[in-house]
């Protein structure tokens, strides 16, 4: 038979061509520094993908459905459950919010149970909902085997077998002592409780899955992606090798396991995070050689990250959510819970679970995201990431486990340190702004209040233990934001005179960085057309009031503005400022008379704290 491939009459072109006509397009610039992206994990991502790149990955030879499972478990379709998480306490209030989402779309309920504390409870919190239809996640409880109990006990009063109910609880052990700085029950008691709990649901609650791995945690700290995905599975792993030496069977334990990851807006990295979570998660079963192939279908539920939103221009949190959403039901997520985009600042409202929820129908029922088997399959750049991202996680997965595993690693604070320094290196590009949070450290809405909207319970703060470090989950935003309220919150707003003078281009593009870079603090900003003189803009600027002036013009035309402009404004306004860094003339206009030169290179927040001390 004749072999008719598309495109076959077109020679193919080797990678050395297309090598030569992108340095002949770069005209001698820096290959690297321009077209190679550096991620925080210290990947090299190249602008192109072939073949050639992935010789070598021996999982490329599997289907959908087959070990190990980095395409899915799946082999019909893509399907994941829509959970929406309700962290509310009262229980009709609870059941009003889970009621209303069931009805609307959600399959599964993720749900606060620190008031059920009887099946009467029970009676109020899923009155409604049928359970036998729903996945029912518990969060929130002291003591998960109790509940399990008192689940089943419900289950059997309104005739449902508990046999068939699916789930979850959020017992994590690992998760609570990075908390609160010790282990609920200490280490051993915690261990017997999850081995309690392993073997009540394997006989009452066999589609249960009671054991998570809190891997959000972690995101939610500042960790890079292979942080997160590398120290999760070592948790994971400690929880399968501790329980299986206590007797439990790996069999039982394995497909007890909830990965429950967070999902940032690195879009294609995080599609191969978890396909990376199911390939690794394969390898760690294989070594325990089960009786079955259960425990090698990873659980993965993906949770949109916390880290990523923000109080300022909140509506953009919908953007952000909605791409990891994609990205987690890409990836082949089986269940996928996307955080209300106000729940930065406040409780979840109505509209707020509708706006989350309808996200990912909007995902299904519209883009058919839940029709296509491994949509993301024979991506150069895909599947190159994956193996990466695999990599790096397996180096941090090993690095534990030469530590002595899980346990003995947080004790020695080798998970935290790591995540810390991670977490540092994301702030400095915050406050550098070589991380753009739109509007907050960028391009901020300078009419825009938001200090009477935001709770005062909404900060993350860990509590210190004495046995184990904790680690913090925090908002990448939260530095920016606390000194827009800060400005919110002061007596006087201040004010920012943009004196521009000279070329057009020059000084309307280094207003529009000073706009930018005060605005982001909350100053109200006073832009001019441009003014004839030097004169004639210091006149205007102690006639405004305001307490910084900024000079914009172009490098050549500072010469001509500086020195008249401090001298008639030095002593009279709070702090001069130049926009930009002509270097070789810094310490002439330092002596002229000005304060501070904001550059694209200034740590923004820095610069904007000691501005805060001053002014406010």
């Amino acid at each position: 038979m004749e072999d008719n491939k598309l495109f076959g009459e077109f020679p193919p072109v080797p990678t050395e061509k297309w090598e030569e006509v992108i340095e002949k397009d770069l005209k001698g610039a820096d290959y690297e520094k321009k077209l190679v992206w550096r991620t925080i994990e210290g990947f090299k991502v190249r602008p192109y993908y072939r073949a050639e790149n992935l010789e070598g990955l021996e999982y490329l030879d599997s289907n959908p459905g087959q070990w190990p499972y980095t395409r899915g478990k799946h082999t019909a379709d893509n399907v994941w459950e829509v959970r929406q998480d309700i962290f509310v306490a009262d229980l009709k209030e609870a059941n009003r919010i889970a009621l209303d989402a069931v009805e609307r779309g959600a399959t599964a309920l993720g749900l606060c149970t620190k008031e059920v504390h009887s099946v009467a409870d029970f009676a109020t919190l899923l009155d409604g909902i049928y359970i036998d239809a729903v996945s029912i996640n518990f969060l929130c409880s002291d003591d998960y085997r109790r509940l399990l109990e008192l689940y089943v006990e419900y289950a059997r009063t309104k005739g449902v077998d508990p046999k068939e109910l699916r789930g979850s609880t959020d017992f994590d052990m690992f998760r609570y002592a990075l908390t609160h700085g010790r282990f609920h029950r200490g280490e051993d008691g915690d261990l017997q409780a999850a081995k309690a709990l392993v073997e009540y649901a394997h006989a009452e609650l066999p589609k249960f899955r009671v054991l998570t791995i809190n891997a959000q945690q972690l995101n939610n700290a500042g960790s890079n992606i292979v942080q997160e995905l590398g120290f999760s599975l070592a948790a994971a792993n400690e929880m399968v090798s501790r329980l299986t030496d206590l007797g439990c069977k790996m069999e039982h334990v394995g497909r007890s396991i909830v990965l429950n990851v967070g999902v940032g807006s690195t879009y294609f990295m995080e599609i191969a995070k978890i396909r990376a979570a199911r390939l690794l998660w394969s390898k760690i079963v294989e070594q325990y050689k089960p009786e079955c192939d259960c425990p090698y279908k990873l659980y993965i539920n993906a949770t949109t990250s916390r880290w990523n939103l923000s109080v300022y221009d909140p509506y953009v949190n919908m953007l952000r959510s909605t791409t990891e959403a994609m990205s987690s039901a890409i990836a082949g997520a089986d269940s996928i819970s996307v955080l209300p985009f106000d729940t930065a600042y406040k409780d979840a409202d109505d509209f707020g679970y509708r706006i989350a929820r309808n996200q990912q129908l909007l995902l299904k029922e519209e883009s058919y995201l839940d029709k296509i088997v491994d949509p993301a399959a024979g991506s150069y750049y895909i599947e190159n990431l994956t193996d990466e991202i695999a990599r790096g996680a397996w180096e941090h997965f090993l690095r534990v486990e030469n530590a002595g595993g899980f346990c003995k690693a947080l004790r020695a604070g080798l998970v935290q340190d790591e995540v810390a320094a991670t977490a540092q290196q994301r702030n400095l590009d915050i406050a550098t702004r070589r991380t753009t949070i739109l509007g907050t450290n960028q391009y901020p809405n300078l009419l825009e209040k938001m200090g009477d909207k935001v709770a005062a319970d909404k900060k993350c703060n860990a509590c210190e233990g004495d046995e184990i470090k904790t680690l913090m989950p925090y908002r990448g935003a939260q530095a920016f934001e606390d000194l827009r309220l800060q400005t919110e919150h002061a007596a006087r707003r201040p004010k920012v005179f943009l004196l521009t003078y000279g070329n057009l281009t020059m000084r309307k593009a280094r207003s529009g960085f000073a706009t930018n870079f005060f605005g982001v603090a909350g100053y109200e900003i006073i832009d001019n057309p441009g003014f004839a003189t030097p004169e004639e803009g210091a006149k205007a600027a102690l006639e405004s009031g305001a307490d910084i002036v900024v000079l914009c013009s172009s490098d050549d035309e500072y010469a001509e503005l500086t020195e008249p402009v401090c001298r008639a404004l030095k002593g009279k306004v709070k702090s001069l400022v130049l926009a930009g860094f002509p270097k070789d003339m810094v310490e002439t206009y330092k002596g002229y008379g000005i304060d501070e030169f904001i550059h694209v290179k200034t740590n923004v927040l820095e610069s904007l704290t000691a501005f805060q001390k001053q002014l406010l």
